[in-house]
């Protein structure tokens, strides 16, 4: 493997650094998402039932034990809240939204360019090789043999696979990732609205009951 890598050239050295940091990122990426393991109808059914309930310190124990996901978070804060006008609570629950959903977009910007990068190098190899090659043939002249013209074609089809190679499980891996985001956020956003439905009757229930 070692000896294929040096016949792709000098243009391997970005591409393999490329594959390395699009690598690493979409492994932390994958942990992250793996940790956010929550069902999030039964989490909200059992916060509901319990605000209506007025049992606010079950709701946020619940919530401190799933804190991994977003919806946890904003729950909380939305709870921890409740009694603030409902315009003011509405503003903080979606800027906290908008929080978590950035931190899940994390490295994501240098993922996508990497995914980008990634073919574009290969093509760079490529051109790279074939003038290696040109440049091969023209100093043998009509004494060129296919070892001399084998160097730079060598390192034209391996960047070219290379980058290839990388840039595509990565693709696969980033849309993966935007797919959960996009379903998170709307569950945030979903989810928030109701929450913020129960917490307006139990303040008209605790105004009645005054």
């Amino acid at each position: 493997m070692f000896n294929f890598l040096i016949k792709g050239g000098p243009i391997m050295i970005p591409i393999m650094l490329g594959s390395i940091f699009g690598l690493t990122i979409a492994i932390e990426r994958f942990w992250v998402f793996r940790h956010m393991k929550l069902n999030t109808f039964e989490f909200v059914q059992e916060i509901f039932k319990n605000l209506k309930a007025n049992k606010a310190k079950d709701t946020i124990q619940l919530c401190d034990i799933n804190i991994q996901h977003p919806l946890a978070v904003v729950f909380k804060v939305g709870i921890e809240r409740r009694q603030l006008p409902l315009n003011r609570l509405e503003k903080i629950l979606e800027q906290v939204g908008n929080n978590q959903v950035q931190k899940l977009e994390k490295h994501l910007g240098a993922l996508v360019s990497i995914i980008n990068i990634e073919p574009l190098l290969g093509f760079l190899g490529t051109i790279t090789g074939l003038i290696r090659a040109f440049m091969s043939w023209e100093k043998a002249g009509a004494n060129v043999t296919v070892s001399l013209l084998a160097g730079g074609i060598y390192e034209a089809m391996i960047t070219t696979a290379a980058g290839l190679i990388i840039a595509i499980p990565l693709y696969l891996c980033y849309h993966y990732f935007i797919s959960r985001i996009k379903i998170t956020s709307s569950e945030l956003t979903n989810h928030s609205i109701q929450l913020l439905e129960v917490i307006a009757e139990t303040q008209d229930k605790e105004e009645a009951d005054k």
